[in-house]
């Protein structure tokens, strides 16, 4: 069905949004379904919206695309994520939908990665007229799980993914919706940058206010109504669906696919699902208020993965969709097991395993978060192993099932003032195949709580508790656990500059076992959607680690990383999009003070004469108490330069001793 390209929203400040509007066939009004993002309806998500919004308003509701304030055709500037002004915005949008007479003065909220974290944040926000939301691939929570830390630990994705907003704050406005004036709201957004993201996110080391703001695990109260949260397992954000079936108090349900970060009926790996299906089914029951039982369904479904040896692209996972009546379930039990000089198992004696691992450990991770378009998947981790200190099992009598979060607790001596652990559960089969299962990271800094970060006392004995990535993992009889405990995880993380030993002494590893099925998994039918957008694909997308280079003379290691949203030519506008990036990573072997992450990125749109480019080039290094961001940002108008701006921007770094540079 044909969509309303441009529908002008007006706020009350007088600031207007572009929206695109699909209407369903009925003269009757409808409840409405929002999904509110910057990622500009007319050209870089005109794909996305392509095979869910014509879906949603073929099912009989009326389903509205909003280019946020500074976004897309939208007037105004926008600098940052998740912001007070892009809620209040939010509300009078809600508020201007439910007034529409195509409207029946309900509506929904539905969003995949930027708008499932606000859907979330809006609904915490109580405006009237939204009644349920579907958050697909966000998180509840800003600083512990989102691309920025992990762990406390400083990821790369904070660079690349702040490259990717840095780049996209400020592109021009399409000039046959705005006319002549794209070019001064062009500039007046670029004047409006006042530094690159990925600054902004480095100066806040910790869980301070910054963060707290747009995490709604502050106060899961707020959020009164129904939740559905779907994810994957191959996704950076997973661990967000069990928090909020556990914590929310309204109805809510929670189902976890196989899939990287898109929507499951498009995911991969797969098996994929009827995603805009079972949207529809929540909505029609808490916007329509149609009894079709999905409220008695049960609390979590989920993709029980079976082992299979790893590969850095999966078209489809092993395994089998299994379901729990309640989260969290009383059919999942911790087994403990415990470290020792003999491996792990479930005698607890004592034992002391130094580990100083080289600044290259952490190659086989693959990406911190998957988006299934290339190899970004991890790898066999026997290299990594060899890095680490390594606890094994015997192999299993028996299969075990785990479901939820297994938990590391470690007491220990560091001979730096600073230091991160990276944990990985692995799966090990008897010909020596290493599968990552789940893992966590912990900047020591943080060991007592994210609040803050503190240097440590080298040489006094500390006690630290992981928890590793919320999993959904059979292993198979015959196999072996592994617990690897590693001093760095690079790429992943942008190492800290200092080669520290840590000295494990006492550790024991918490298990949610899975006793078995309870329940009957519902049917999430076969995967539908409409079909996808008309282009001409210049250059296909793609994201992953295209290349792992050693040099042996030098020790050198360096990752290079394609980061394409692709290149085409959109039938409907008439417009050439390029999106295009690459990240490179280098450290040496032994002195991971070395290591720089660089991300370049390009934007571009043409039609006829209108050719408009913007490029940036970042580079993160360390210095001993902190982070150094270099950035430049140049605009082009038909080849011709009109912005530049370049920035250099030092930032301390959590638990960093104070002082001169070493």
């Amino acid at each position: 069905m044909p969509a309303r390209e441009t529908v002008w929203i007006v706020l009350k400040d007088g600031c207007r949004l572009a929206a695109r509007l699909w209407l369903p066939e009925t003269a009757d009004p409808v409840p409405a379904i929002l999904e509110y993002l910057p990622y500009r309806r007319r050209d870089r998500h005109r794909g996305d919206d392509a095979i869910l919004h014509p879906g949603l308003a073929a099912k009989g509701y009326a389903a509205i695309r909003v280019d946020m304030r500074g976004a897309g055709d939208s007037d105004g500037t926008m600098d940052d994520e998740y912001t007070p002004q892009e809620w209040a915005d939010a509300n009078e949008v809600i508020d201007w939908i439910a007034r529409q007479p195509w409207c029946s003065g309900v509506v929904g909220m539905i969003g995949l990665s930027w708008s499932a974290f606000n859907s979330l944040q809006i609904a915490a926000t109580q405006p009237p007229a939204l009644k349920a939301i579907v958050t697909t691939c966000g998180s509840d929570d800003r600083f512990a799980d989102d691309m920025h830390y992990m762990g406390g630990a400083l990821l790369n994705d904070n660079l690349q993914y702040g490259s990717t907003l840095f780049t996209w704050l400020a592109p021009p406005p399409d000039p046959e919706i705005v006319g002549g004036n794209w070019r001064d709201m062009w500039l007046g957004r670029m004047e409006a940058i006042s530094e690159p993201p990925a600054a902004r996110w480095m100066r806040h080391a910790s869980r301070d206010a910054y963060w707290q703001s747009g995490s709604v695990c502050e106060d899961y109260s707020h959020i009164e109504v129904p939740v559905l949260a779907v994810g994957g397992w191959a996704d950076g954000y997973t661990n967000a669906v069990h928090r909020l079936l556990s914590n929310l108090p309204g109805p809510r349900k929670g189902v976890i696919g196989p899939g990287a970060h898109a929507y499951s009926h498009v995911a991969t790996p797969g098996p994929n699902f009827d995603f805009i299906g079972l949207a529809v089914r929540w909505f029609d029951r808490w916007l329509k208020g149609i009894d079709n039982g999905i409220d008695a369904e049960p609390m979590l479904t989920t993709w029980m993965q079976e082992h299979e040896p790893p590969q850095p692209q999966y078209e489809t996972r092993k395994g089998r969709w299994i379901a729990e009546a309640e989260w969290p379930s009383p059919h999942v039990a911790s087994r403990l097991l415990h470290l020792s000089g003999a491996g792990l198992g479930e005698a607890a004696t004592p034992f002391a395993v130094t580990v100083k691992s080289p600044a290259t450990v952490g190659l086989a991770s693959g990406e911190w978060c998957p988006y299934g378009w290339g190899p970004d998947m991890p790898l066999d981790q026997r290299e990594d192993d060899a890095g680490s200190a390594c606890f094994d099992t015997l192999p299993l009598d028996e299969p075990i099932e785990i479901l939820g979060r297994p938990e590391v607790k470690l007491m220990l001596t560091v001979d730096q003032p600073e230091a991160i652990l990276a944990i990985r559960l692995n799966a090990v089969t008897p010909d020596g195949t290493s599968t990552r299962i789940t893992y966590g990271l912990l900047n020591l800094a943080h060991r007592d709580g994210f609040a803050a970060g503190e240097p440590l006392v080298p040489g006094e004995t500390i006690e630290v508790t992981i928890s590793l990535k919320v999993v959904g993992y059979r292993v198979a009889p015959g196999q072996k656990l592994r617990l690897a405990i590693s001093t760095q995880y690079w790429p992943l993380t942008m190492p800290l500059p200092v080669a520290a030993t840590v000295t494990l002494k006492t550790g024991s590893l918490s298990v949610p076992v899975r006793a078995g099925d309870t329940v009957a998994a519902p049917d999430l039918g076969a995967a539908w959607s409409p079909p996808p957008l008309e282009t001409e694909v210049i250059e296909a997308p793609a994201r992953g680690r295209l290349r792992i280079e050693h040099e042996v003379a030098t020790g050198r290691a360096t990752v290079e990383v394609v980061r394409n949203l692709g290149a085409v030519r959109i039938a409907e506008t008439g417009l050439e999009l390029r999106a295009l990036g690459n990240e490179v990573y280098t450290t040496l072997r032994n002195d991971p003070a070395s290591a720089s992450s660089t991300a370049w990125r390009k934007a571009e749109f043409i039609r006829g004469d209108w050719q408009a480019r913007i490029e940036t080039r970042s580079t993160v290094t360390a210095t001993s108490t902190g982070w150094r961001l270099h950035a430049q940002y140049g605009a082009y108008d038909r080849g011709e330069r009109i912005f530049a701006r370049e920035w250099t921007i030092e930032t301390p770094r959590a638990g960093a001793p104070r002082g001169d540079d070493r």
